[in-house]
């Protein structure tokens, strides 16, 4: 038992309540986020996004308990794993080289915003929805301090 263990608790059951926690954040917002994802996309974007939303939302429970109160990093967070979902997307549309460039920004642009918004609103969703449910949480069931 480390010095940061409650008294009367032993520690294999403490981490094994974290590991409870942890896997009920990342079921929790992939699960958010296949639901949004199924909406906006479809079944091929709703399991992309789900597995992204369960990698988040392991990565945000640990974040949470390493750093609850840095909004920049849990911010920075759902932009990393954006970005990841980013990387396996597509290309809709081939560069046109035969145009100028104003003119080929102006016809490939607009799809490929689509497509990214479309990857992002299930993540940057599930992540609104598991923050938010996570201070209800504390504000319905506040927890006692120890002691000073």
């Amino acid at each position: 038992m480390s010095p940061a263990d409650p008294p009367g608790i032993p520690a294999h059951t403490d981490r094994a309540r974290l590991r409870l926690r942890s896997l009920g954040w990342a079921l929790g917002a992939g699960g958010a986020a296949l639901a949004l994802g199924l909406v906006l996309g479809g079944l091929e974007a709703g399991l992309r996004a789900g597995g992204c939303g369960f990698f988040y939302g392991l990565l945000a429970f640990h974040l949470q308990r390493v750093d609850p109160d840095d909004s920049h990093l849990q911010a920075g967070l759902v932009g990393a794993v954006c970005g990841i979902r980013s990387l396996g997307s597509a290309s809709l549309e081939a560069w046109p080289v035969d145009q100028p460039w104003p003119a080929a920004l102006a016809r490939v642009a607009p799809p490929v915003m689509m497509e990214l918004l479309q990857a992002w609103l299930p993540l940057i969703g599930a992540a609104l929805l598991l923050h938010t449910l996570l201070h209800t949480a504390h504000l319905l069931a506040p927890r006692p301090h120890p002691p000073s």
